[in-house]
């Protein structure tokens, strides 16, 4: 299964538009907290539709809860502006991959980061330090499904 996750996400509406890209792909959504906004914001609720409902979200109150719930065959991916392997490169074939994306205005913790798979999304030099974090995992996570859909792997 192709998971994604936000570590302490601070923007309802990225949240609300990655909750339907996961719907639309058949991903599973995990948000780490704390989370800069209520699951009740309207805006949350606004960009996610009337598909919120239908998300499969999972939450944790931190970083440790969530990686003891973690099967211990995952393969972890955070992408990050740091990354040095860019997101084409990785191999998202492996029956669950997590996605994990930070905080819109702050990068996740170094303490956190397992560099061997740490993926970028390349940008032209010059131009801008980050992307929308709603675009940056509509781009890291179609790319997994291409990759899955390739070998038969449907979700």
């Amino acid at each position: 299964m192709l998971h994604v996750v936000l570590f302490q996400p601070e923007i309802p509406h990225n949240t609300g538009a990655i909750g339907r890209l996961c719907l639309a792909t058949g991903a599973r959504l995990h948000l780490i907290h704390p989370l800069g906004f209520s699951l009740e914001d309207k805006y949350l609720k606004r960009t996610g539709l009337d598909y919120w409902q239908h998300v499969d979200v999972r939450q944790y109150d931190d970083w440790e809860v969530f990686r003891a719930a973690m099967p211990l065959s995952s393969a972890i991916f955070f992408v990050e502006c740091g990354g040095e392997t860019d997101y084409w490169g990785a191999d998202f074939t492996d029956e669950e991959v997590f996605l994990v994306f930070g905080p819109e205005t702050r990068s996740i913790p170094a303490s956190l980061l397992e560099n061997e798979h740490w993926l970028r999304i390349p940008m032209r030099e010059g131009g801008t330090r980050s992307l929308n974090l709603a675009t940056a995992a509509a781009i890291v996570m179609y790319e997994a499904v291409r990759q899955r859909t390739m070998v038969g792997i449907t979700s």
